[in-house]
């Protein structure tokens, strides 16, 4: 299998007269499942490097050919048919080691299907994740920074009948224990469930988004093709494997391009840069706050940097000064791309030709055979270019549906088959997507729409503002107010007077934060995004009146 040039080409030069985006399908689908995939990779591509294990210590440990990768994949696979009952959900609790990609690929060939939980769950999290999935098994790991998953694991077994078996997934002699019966893999289709993953949770409580075969595996693949990822090429992935981004971006996508995965079991700046070094890794990934701690680092520790081609950020909007720090610590070109779980999650991406001012304004074009449209959140209208509505998609990347949730799925996939994703922004007349916040996010003060990303791009364009979150906060007379989050650069001594007079220079009056919050950390999801709505809660409840600048 060979990708595409990642230049942008003549399909995607276009002037639109609407925000509607017709999808480009130069080439086609391929509907394989992702055990055919992997198959695949270990017939052309089978002495090739696709695994490497980094421990928690920072060791580089063990390693995976393409073809050792199938072998153990379908060796495992064959144990799962046998101890699972068929089309079954089996849940996968634990941090990110080689055995968690094994029981992704091993799962795909049995006809089973994952469900994805964080390691940092407690018992309420992890049991509501595991019922609601109606999971008949848990593979975990005994324990993940001091979380003592096994525990948790037995309490939920002996509270959940569904829950036939725990199994531990660090100790290999159980993983692969074999039952004398014989084993028959099952024929499995590109559109079967392959995974079901729980939404981050920025607004309220995650819902099972059931994914399907060929849309993680096809998204992943457009994904490396507009990365430029080839063959040879070396892929940090520090990303949390029970994120779509983890387990399907960073490790379907490389599987593609028939790349070398660099799995590391958690983050760790030093560690990870230090890997980059040895490993030669081509590609860095990462949410903001990961790449902003490697720039960070790399300030003291100075590792060669010579061998990354391109650094890719996902799972919120990212600064300016960000990309910028970003392009001069690695010498390397910089994308971001935007999506959600729901799409497998990516929608859109630079290109690695494009203008800073398209790196640092917008999310790039849509990928291959991805539909967009921006609509009018009211009447469901499609908008005219530049203006600012529900963003929206539909291909073949969609989600099957929110499982054993009817209702959220129909409210999330109209009867056009438009997957509405919760987010505000336009498209310009190229066919590029601005992100405006969330339409849960969006803040109206005094009858006015206020979108928190401008604000959130504009207060991060001053040096001493590393990271920023803009929300809304009840008030009396205008309805909502402003209020801007941030963490500041160490030593910087940041008073309201200094922020309202580099805020007045750039923005209107009524876009102004009425309230500033210094913070040193984040509620966070997962994922890593920024919980807006445990901001708005703690403040209200009177957590932040000692951060409050005056």
């Amino acid at each position: 299998m060979s990708l595409a040039n990642n230049s942008q080409d003549n399909s995607y030069s276009r002037t639109l007269n609407k925000s509607y985006w017709s999808p480009v399908c130069d080439s086609d689908i391929q509907r394989e499942s992702i055990g055919q995939r992997l198959d695949e990779a270990a017939r052309d591509s089978k002495n090739s490097l696709a695994l490497t294990e980094v421990t928690i210590e920072g060791n580089v440990a063990r390693k995976w050919t393409y073809v050792e990768l199938q072998s153990d994949a379908r060796r495992l696979a064959e144990i799962l048919v046998n101890r699972h009952p068929p089309r079954s959900n089996i849940a996968i609790w634990g941090n990110n080691i080689p055995e968690w990609v094994l029981l992704e690929y091993a799962a795909a060939y049995a006809g089973l299907t994952i469900v994805t939980v964080n390691p940092s769950f407690q018992l309420r999290e992890a049991k509501y994740i595991v019922e609601q999935s109606e999971s008949t098994a848990i593979y975990y790991v005994p324990s993940v920074r001091g979380n003592p998953i096994e525990a948790i694991a037995k309490e939920i077994k002996s509270e959940l009948p569904q829950v036939q078996s725990i199994i531990d997934m660090t100790c290999i002699e159980e993983l692969y224990k074999r039952s004398s019966e014989m084993a028959v893999l099952p024929e499995v289709e590109s559109n079967d469930p392959a995974q079901i993953q729980y939404t981050s949770g920025t607004t309220g409580m995650p819902k099972g988004v059931l994914l399907h075969h060929m849309g993680l595996a096809e998204n992943a693949r457009f994904h490396a093709e507009r990365g430029g990822m080839r063959k040879g090429d070396v892929i940090m992935n520090v990303m949390p494997l029970f994120h779509t981004a983890g387990c399907a971006v960073l490790t379907l996508g490389p599987l593609a391009a028939r790349a070398t995965v660099v799995l590391f079991a958690q983050f760790d700046p030093e560690h990870t840069l230090k890997a980059i070094e040895s490993e030669g890794i081509t590609c860095v990934f990462g949410v903001p706050t990961m790449l902003t701690a490697l720039v960070d680092v790399q300030k003291t520790l100075g590792c060669d940097m010579s061998t990354v081609k391109n650094v890719i950020a996902g799972g919120a909007m990212v600064a300016p000064e960000m990309v910028r720090a970003a392009k001069k610590t690695f010498d390397a070109e910089f994308q971001i791309i935007f999506g959600q779980t729901e799409t497998s999650p990516v929608l859109t991406m630079v290109w690695d030709s494009d203008e800073i001012e398209d790196v640092t304004e917008s999310v790039g074009q849509p990928l291959p055979h991805v539909e967009l449209a921006v609509l009018d959140t009211e009447t469901g209208q499609t908008l005219a270019v530049n203006e600012v509505g529900e963003v929206c998609a539909r291909g073949p990347m969609n989600m099957l549906g929110y499982f054993r949730q009817k209702e959220a799925t129909a409210k999330t996939i109209d009867k056009e088959q438009w997957l509405h994703t919760g987010d505000l922004g336009m498209l310009d007349n190229r066919g590029y997507l601005h992100i405006s916040g969330r339409l849960k996010e969006m803040i109206i003060r005094g009858g006015e729409n206020l979108f928190p990303a401008e604000i959130e791009n504009t207060m991060l364009e001053h040096s001493d503002l590393v990271e920023v979150a803009v929300v809304g906060i009840p008030d009396e007379k205008f309805g909502e107010v402003v209020a801007c989050f941030f963490r500041s650069t160490p030593g910087a001594a940041l008073t309201r007077s200094d922020l309202v007079i580099f805020c007045r220079e750039r923005i209107s009056a009524q876009k102004m934060p009425a309230i500033w919050v210094g913070v040193s950390d984040w509620p966070l999801t997962g994922s890593g995004k920024i919980q807006k709505f445990m901001l708005r809660e703690k403040y209200v409840n009177g957590d932040y009146i000692d951060a409050v600048i005056q």
